[in-house]
């Protein structure tokens, strides 16, 4: 399914270039992350990202650690959230040694260290230049007792966007976890069907979103809902109501997004974590999707994303080209990581040089 959306997308952009919104600079009172560092945490034996925007992206090849990376931050995150949240009583270690235990499904937290490492695996996240970090060695089973935080407890909530698909397994998910107890559905899965439970609040939205949702509701064509009665989700247009299974996968994740706004669970301060945001849509879903991400990360979302897809680089380029934004980039080249901004240009890594590559044997085969 094509959403109508340039209409929309264009009023969008009139906004950005008459000065109604900065482009892509960090909003009066954004919470943002700075910065990330890790040192031997599974296969990233080594990461120094720092100068983040409010679109970050991370590209490498299947079993690179993008996913691994974007957990490593979900992790922290949620910790900050979870302490000291209404009447939590846990201590900030106990939370993130559970929230690494269910969501890497590690035997011990301690198989996270890097295979062959001397040294321990060691974590440090910056927000508004106050960190959190922590470290543990080989032998960790669930006490971590070097972690050091100097951030407040985060009101705002976080959400990892998993590849696959959720709202027709979201039934699955929580009994999964509720009930079973079992590995299978990792935290990332389990806590955004928890956000997805929630009852839409009634009354106004939050400002900055109000209008967006008018607008991604559009673009969609329906609204995706919930029905008790039946425990599945259903795409309504008109007076029409669909299964969410049969329903374009480009359709499922903008009403995820569109779902967690109308609910109050994502506000401007909160963080969005997508992985392969490419995967199951053809590239104009792609384009479409990314253009919803540049909408709400300049009402103050920061997203981050991980991929191997050549045409999520493009257009995240071109968003940054056509808007002067700054777009870092972190991406793997063997055991390497190098730091990059789209604003400077398209990255040197090997899907990039392969896609061009194949454009130059294409054009090659042509003039034959």
């Amino acid at each position: 399914m094509e959403f109508k959306h340039k209409k929309l997308l264009d009023e969008f952009n009139r906004q950005v270039q008459s000065g109604e919104y900065e482009k892509g600079d960090k909003l009066e009172g954004q919470v943002m992350i700075n910065q990330i560092k890790l040192d031997n945490f599974g296969p990233l034996s080594n990461i120094n990202w720092s100068a983040l925007g409010n679109i970050n992206l991370v590209i490498g090849g299947n079993g690179s650690g993008k996913t691994f990376l974007l957990k490593a931050i979900y992790s922290s995150l949620r910790t900050l959230e979870d302490y000291k949240r209404g009447n939590e009583q846990r201590s900030a270690s106990e939370i993130l040694a559970d929230k690494l235990y269910w969501t890497y499904q590690a035997e011990k937290i301690g198989d996270l260290v890097s295979k062959g490492a001397d040294a321990p695996l060691s974590s440090a996240l910056t927000i508004d230049k106050k960190d959190f970090s922590y470290s543990f060695g080989k032998d960790t089973s669930k006490q971590i007792s070097s972690i050091e935080n100097h951030i407040p407890p985060r009101a705002s909530n976080s959400v990892f966007l998993p590849a696959k698909e959720v709202l027709s397994l979201h039934q699955v998910i929580l009994k999964s976890r509720e009930q079973d107890k079992a590995f299978g559905f990792d935290d990332t899965y389990f806590d955004l069907a928890k956000a997805l439970r929630i009852s839409p609040r009634m009354g106004k939205n939050f400002k900055e979103f109000a209008q967006l949702r008018t607008r991604l509701e559009e673009i969609l064509g329906g609204v995706v809902e919930y029905d008790e009665d039946s425990g599945r989700w259903l795409f309504v247009k008109g007076r029409h109501k669909f299964p969410i299974g049969v329903t374009a996968e480009g359709i499922k994740k903008i009403a995820i997004l569109d779902t967690l706004l109308g609910n109050r669970y994502l506000d401007t301060n909160s963080v969005v974590l997508i992985d392969e945001p490419e995967s199951a849509l053809h590239p104009t879903a792609i384009s479409q999707l990314l253009d919803i991400v540049a909408m709400l990360a300049e009402r103050g979302i920061q997203f981050f994303m991980a991929s191997h897809s050549y045409f999520v680089v493009k257009k995240l380029f071109l968003i940054a080209q056509e808007r002067g934004w700054s777009i870092p980039v972190i991406s793997a080249t063997g055991n390497e990581w190098a730091c990059d901004d789209l604003k400077n240009g398209m990255p040197n890594n090997p899907i990039i040089a392969e896609s061009i590559r194949l454009y130059q044997q294409e054009v090659e085969l042509a003039l034959k």
